[in-house]
């Protein structure tokens, strides 16, 4: 049950990641100007993106292998809901993600703040799908 564990475990930070994001991070990024707003969101998605790309994808891996090994339906529904995140992003976040990082520093406006609070309620089913996945796996093993 090791793979299990380890896939348990890039469920819950993945999805501790991404509600620090939308709990701590999006609500103080929004107290900013829409100039600062769009400087400090761009570092930080590029950030979290090279944090939570590979733990999803890690995470997929491992609880499909936690399935392969054990028959455990719940870790084969916990590898989906990981990797549910890749789609999610690509099809749904993308368009906005591309505005916002099209969008010249100097340029923001009240349309980049409404991008960047499309974002945050995009971002959350992403943490929604963590948390889903986390519950997932901590039930195949119980």
């Amino acid at each position: 049950m090791l793979l299990a564990h380890l896939a348990l475990i890039c469920a819950a930070v993945f999805t501790g990641a991404a509600l620090y994001i939308n709990v701590v991070e999006q609500p103080a990024r929004l107290t900013l100007d829409d100039t600062a707003l769009l400087k400090e969101w761009k570092p930080a998605y590029k950030r979290g993106y090279a944090m939570q790309a590979p733990l999803a994808l890690v995470g997929c891996l491992l609880g499909l292998a936690a399935w392969w090994q054990s028959g455990i339906p719940w870790f084969f529904v916990g590898a989906v809901l990981m990797v549910a995140n890749w789609p999610w992003t690509l099809i749904a976040m993308m368009p906005t993600n591309t505005a916002l990082a099209e969008t010249d520093s100097q340029s923001a406006s009240r349309q980049t703040r409404d991008n960047i609070k499309r974002w945050g309620m995009l971002h959350g089913i992403r943490t929604l799908l963590g948390a889903f996945a986390t519950i997932e796996f901590l039930i195949g093993l119980s």
